[in-house]
């Protein structure tokens, strides 16, 4: 660790320089902010920029340290700061065009419909998704939208994408996959060119769920619009005022220009997004924090978000993207926070279609050592499916929004082999078992080569362990949830099926209806805290000082690795997957790159999954 702290020290002069040339400037009103010559004191009008997304979980900077005023959890905390701010006479959101997941669009739409009680909220956008309409329908004075744009209100569905011909008739690969429970639908994506009865079945349920929120939503925020005007777009600017979708039609600074005269307010400020705190960096003060010996600071309340497939050690994305949930970075959170007297209680946000078995029921055990010591809520974002429900059952209180999917609750396995598909071209793959004259010899030594396929008697082996594995999600399950609901009720909930949040509570699998803050709420009032008790996100990806400096909490030298045996693994690793059949796809078609997620945990090594066994994309 020495010579990592020496490097440190050794690029502190580097980052000095580089902060201080990226210095922020002021913003001038051609990059969408204040005018250069507005008062710098008196009322403001705060606005919300959300045109870069808001993600659950921030990106991480450079040295390390997350970024600001970016996540879902810091908006919300802004919409309620900004409440008590009498210094702010009014808010305008800019939506530009981002999406939003239709969970995180209610819980928004409920929150600003809150604010919308004690100061006018105006919104805009470059155009309108389904998701974002639902917010500014929800929680908007007044809409606009640009003279260009357009507003999608298109209606609820959902796309599954099926690869059997693509895999098996052109690639000639082989396709073992096998299920526990019969809505599970593990396989069909990959052996079948269209659902099942029962996959057709659970799917259409939960869209109807979901279909009437929205709906009940949409005709309360928007009560003048036309009857079926929210789902028989997408229509120009003009054609959506018309139907009482819009209010206007105006550009951004025209919109702002009008919120500013409104409310009476005699400037504006960036409270959350892009230019918020003056577009200054704060990773010089994090930094030097680091260097100087200190942790993440603590409060009464942690936050720790779990956002994506499950794994035991992560691995990348696809195209670069997150590792998503890993059993060694999100248990040593846990233990760290099990063993803080000053952490009260934890609120558990889960994103997740779920993952690895083994990492799920890992990750589960230390939870439920957690909410021994101190209260544990949970609160469900836009999934929390197998595995993300797996977690969720070790919270005391589980919060989920009517919008938000839970359940699929089965298990999957299998592996796709390429030893068809090398035949094609000429290269033969022979399996030599050390026990001779024994027909089922060499397939069951070998069921883990992608070279073969499984013969049936191997089948009926893997299939008892994910029998196994099933049967022991149902009792984490009963245990996470005791007294809340009997392995009966649960059972008819099983075997795959998934369920909208409201669905999920009327079954017992969701304690509550709410968002995040609700979630926190409830944690303060189990853990006996004031209304103003902090609330601190734990838990982060490594940056540049981890890199470096290797290991973990709590002095975790087993696990550091020097940076030049760091990037070695990370370039072998690299030049050895190549581009991929599946990040080809999924750069043709981005769509399909949920669904490439799921499989690349197989590819990893994962011999059983509690996870979707396919990507909604639900628009």
């Amino acid at each position: 660790m020495r010579a990592s702290r020496l490097a440190l020290f050794l690029l502190l002069p580097i980052a000095l320089g580089l902060i201080a040339a990226c210095d922020g400037r002021p913003r001038s009103a051609k990059d969408g902010g204040a005018a250069e010559h507005e008062p710098l004191t008196g009322p403001a009008l705060a606005i919300l920029d959300l045109a870069g997304g808001v993600p659950e979980q921030p990106q991480t900077s450079l040295f390390g340290v997350s970024s600001h005023k970016e996540s879902f959890d810091e908006l919300l905390r802004e919409i309620a700061r900004i409440a008590k701010d009498t210094r702010a006479p009014g808010v305008l959101v800019r939506f530009g065009g981002a999406s939003l997941g239709l969970a995180r669009a209610l819980e928004l739409g409920e929150a600003l419909e809150a604010l919308g009680k004690t100061k006018p909220v105006t919104c805009h956008a470059e155009g309108y998704t389904n998701a974002t309409l639902y917010a500014a329908a929800r929680g908007c004075s007044k809409i606009y939208v640009s003279p260009a744009g357009d507003v999608e209100a298109i209606g609820i569905a959902a796309q599954v994408v099926y690869m059997r011909k693509l895999l098996a008739d052109n690639l000639g690969l082989t396709i073992d996959i096998l299920q526990v429970g019969k809505f599970k639908g593990a396989e069909e994506p990959l052996t079948r060119d269209g659902p099942s009865d029962e996959a057709r079945a659970s799917l259409e349920g939960t869209l109807s769920s979901i279909r009437d929120v929205w709906i009940d939503g949409m005709h309360k925020g928007r009560p003048k619009a036309d009857a079926d005007a929210a789902e028989d777009g997408p229509y120009s600017p003009s054609a959506a005022k018309e139907r009482g979708l819009i209010d206007e039609v105006a550009y951004l600074d025209e919109a702002r220009d009008v919120a500013k005269r409104a409310c009476g307010a005699a400037r504006e400020e960036i409270r959350f997004g892009a230019g918020s705190g003056g577009g200054k960096s704060d990773d010089l003060g994090d930094l030097v924090r680091i260097l100087a010996g200190e942790g993440a600071s603590t409060a009464p309340i942690a936050l720790v978000r779990a956002t994506g497939s499950i794994s035991m050690s992560g691995g990348g994305g696809v195209l670069g993207g997150s590792s998503g949930i890993t059993e060694r970075e999100l248990v040593r959170t846990l233990v760290r926070l099990e063993r803080d007297d000053d952490v009260k209680a934890v609120v558990l946000r889960i994103d997740s279609p779920g993952g690895s078995a083994l990492a799920s029921d890992l990750i589960w055990h230390h939870l439920m050592k957690l909410r021994a010591k101190k209260p544990l809520v949970v609160s469900v974002g836009e999934m929390a499916a197998s595995g993300g429900y797996y977690l969720a059952s070790a919270g005391h209180v589980i919060y989920a929004d009517a919008l938000s999917i839970v359940g699929s609750i089965g298990v999957v396995g299998g592996k796709v082999a390429i030893g068809g598909a090398l035949e094609k071209i000429g290269v033969h793959a022979e399996t030599f078992a050390a026990k001779k004259n024994d027909p089922k010899a060499a397939s069951r030594a070998a069921y883990l080569s992608p070279l073969s396929s499984w013969d049936a008697a191997t089948k009926v082996r893997v299939l008892e362990t994910m029998t196994g594995i099933y049967r022991l999600f149902l009792d984490r399950i009963i245990e996470g949830r005791a007294g809340k609901i009997t392995r009966e009720k649960l059972e008819q909930s099983a075997e795959g099926r998934i369920f909208s949040g409201l669905e999920g509570k009327e079954r017992g699998l969701v304690d509550e209806l709410g968002g995040l803050a609700a979630a926190i709420e409830r944690a303060r009032e189990l853990a006996h805290l004031g209304a103003d008790a902090r609330v601190v996100a734990v838990g982060r990806k490594p940056g540049l000082l981890e890199a470096l400096g290797g290991g973990g909490d709590d002095g975790d030298e087993a696990h550091a690795a020097s940076l030049t045996d760091g990037a070695a693994r990370a370039l072998a690793r690299g030049l050895a997957r190549g581009p991929g059949v599946i990040d080809l796809v999924t750069e043709a078609v981005p769509e399909l790159a949920p669904f490439a997620e799921g499989l690349a945990v197989l590819a990893r090594g994962e011999k059983t999954l509690a996870a979707m066994p396919y990507a909604i994309l639900i628009r």
